[in-house]
């Protein structure tokens, strides 16, 4: 059975990277506790802008900021169905997830769903 990939990418001020990054290993404990295989995250560090389309243009980034990455893998589209059941109705999680507290505009996040099709 192939494994399934919530993939997400979004702009984080670079001033708050060191916070993202705190609620990030907060997330990411939760979404283990529950089932996830994997959490990470990433920042980037060579990811040029493109003439058609970027990491850069798909946030609309804009100075002083920078591009995440991060992908949680799980083992079926139903686990990651029923783990993110759950971590949406975790309380620990609540209180952080309100817009005004997160440390980036969420309004310029992508994400979505994969599976996977090569795994070596």
């Amino acid at each position: 059975m192939s494994k399934y990939v919530d993939g997400y990418v979004l702009a984080v001020p670079k001033s708050n990277v060191e916070q993202y990054r705190k609620l990030s290993e907060q997330c990411g404990r939760v979404w283990k506790e529950y089932g996830a295989l994997e959490y990470i995250e990433c920042v980037a560090e060579d990811v040029p802008d493109g003439k058609v389309t970027s990491f850069p243009q798909a946030v609309k980034l804009k100075p002083g900021e920078v591009v995440v990455f991060s992908w949680i893998i799980y083992e079926s589209r139903a686990k990651r169905d029923e783990v993110n059941d759950k971590v949406m109705k975790d309380p620990r999680l609540k209180d952080m997830m309100h817009a005004e507290k997160m440390p980036f505009d969420g309004m310029r996040m992508f994400w979505g769903g994969f599976e996977t099709i090569v795994e070596l």
